[in-house]
């Protein structure tokens, strides 16, 4: 059952997409990327709780770096997530011209040409909403487990909860009824979406990520275990002002829910994850936007 969930501070309104809509107009994608040096220093200067959250991150994922210079990698990271921003607006709008390349297609094609279902465990890397565009070229029909959207402006701008034909929406406020209908998705083919790095106070495990014990969430693995499809860990960066990989190919197989074991089986594979994870974070420093001190939170 799920632990009781956290509010979140809100950031982002609708005067400041509209001010980056216009942007990207008038300047082109590239050209808008530019404002975010103004708005990333001033998150650094104002939004001390964000700040606290990065550095969290950046002093463990660049333990030799200094305190001022650990300042800049969040400030970096501040910038980068305004580029995913933009990025998502822009192909909510219709932009055409984002390249993706995916990593370990062919194994998951052949997975998806079973006629198999399975899950996606995803991160707050790179740019997960983009990245989910590239899962048209399989066919199947991809459900999103996923909290309903708590801000208005983010919602409207990014269409988070808009029903395309192959995407839906699996709420998670109710845990029961969530954990159904992502079975039945999974047994009749489909894609069911997870996140993996943030617990919003959901059940959790400990397990090891860039050096320290975190808690993140099993819900993906204990799913796997019950309908006993494969956990295909899937991540994104973006390497140009139109490109990102995507990275799907890391296949975690069903933990088999012995008896007695079960917990300890579903331990190993969220280890796994929080070593691909990490190697991830290790390859894209500047490109993991949990904003949250996961190391001592449990949300």
């Amino acid at each position: 059952m799920p632990q009781k969930k956290g509010v979140e501070r809100k950031r982002g309104n609708q005067l400041g997409f509209w001010f980056f809509r216009m942007a990207v107009q008038l300047f082109g994608l590239g050209g808008s990327y530019g404002l975010l040096y103004f708005v990333g220093l001033y998150y650094l200067i104002v939004d001390r709780p964000l700040v606290a959250a990065s550095l969290a991150y950046t002093g463990r994922r660049f333990p030799e770096h200094g305190r001022v210079r650990q300042l800049f990698d969040a400030y970096l990271l501040f910038v980068n997530q305004g580029k995913s921003l933009i990025d998502r607006f822009a192909v909510a709008a219709g932009y055409q011209d984002m390249t993706i390349d995916i990593h370990g297609y062919e194994a998951l094609k052949n997975l998806s040409e079973q006629g198999k279902g399975f899950i996606l465990l995803t991160a707050h890397v790179g740019n997960w909403q983009v990245a989910m565009t590239a899962l048209s070229r399989f066919g199947k029909t991809v459900h999103l487990m996923m909290r309903p959207e708590d801000n208005v402006a983010v919602k409207k701008a990014l269409n988070i909860d808009s029903e395309e034909e192959n995407v839906r929406i699996i709420s998670t406020d109710d845990s029961l009824t969530g954990v159904i209908e992502a079975m039945k998705a999974i047994k009749k083919g489909d894609i069911v979406s997870i996140m993996g790095d943030r617990t919003y106070g959901f059940t959790a495990a400990e397990a090891s990520f860039l050096g320290d014990t975190v808690h993140f969430p099993i819900g993906a693995f204990s799913l796997a275990t019950a309908v006993q499809c494969p956990v295909v860990v899937f991540l994104s960066a973006k390497t140009g002002v139109n490109k990102y990989i995507v990275d799907v190919s890391h296949i975690i197989p069903a933990p088999a829910g012995v008896r007695g074991k079960k917990d300890e089986e579903i331990g190993v594979a969220l280890q796994e994850f929080a070593d691909v994870l990490a190697e991830y974070v290790k390859a894209h420093p500047f490109q993991w936007f949990a904003f949250r001190d996961v190391w001592k939170s449990n949300e």
